[in-house]
C-alpha cells in the first residue's frame, strides 16, 4: 500500500509476437535509402575526380585543395606528384589528389 504509487497487475493476454517480414522490409528500405543518398554520390565524386586526375596535362591551370592557383609544369606518371608555378620563378611540388579544379586557359593572367 503505497501512498503515491498505484499497485501494477500483470495483462491478462499474451503479448503479439512481432512478424519477421516487416524487420526484412524495415532493413531493405533502410538499405535502399544508404546506397541512393550516401553510396552513390560519394562514389560518383570519386569517379570523376580520378578522370580529372588522369586528364592533367603540362600547361593546364589549377586550383588545388590549399586555394593555390598554378600551371602545371611537370606532371610524373609513375608518381603522384606534379610540379606547378605560382608565379615567375616560384614552382611548388604537389600531389595529384590536391589539384581540386582545372581552371579555364587565362586564368592565371586574368587574376
Amino acid at each position: 500500500m503505497s501512498l503515491f504509487i498505484n499497485e501494477a497487475h500483470a495483462a491478462a493476454g499474451s503479448a503479439p509476437a512481432g512478424g519477421g517480414m516487416e524487420m526484412i522490409i524495415m532493413l531493405a528500405v533502410f538499405g535502399a535509402v544508404f546506397y541512393f543518398m550516401i553510396y552513390r554520390p560519394q562514389a560518383k565524386r570519386v569517379k570523376e575526380h580520378k578522370g580529372l586526375m588522369t586528364a592533367l596535362s603540362k600547361g593546364d591551370e589549377v586550383l588545388t585543395q590549399g586555394g593555390i592557383v598554378g600551371k602545371i609544369i611537370k606532371v610524373s606518371d609513375e608518381k603522384d606528384f606534379m610540379v606547378i608555378s605560382i608565379a615567375e620563378g616560384t614552382e611548388v611540388t604537389i600531389q595529384k589528389s590536391a589539384v581540386n579544379a582545372v581552371l579555364p586557359k587565362g586564368t592565371m593572367k586574368s587574376l
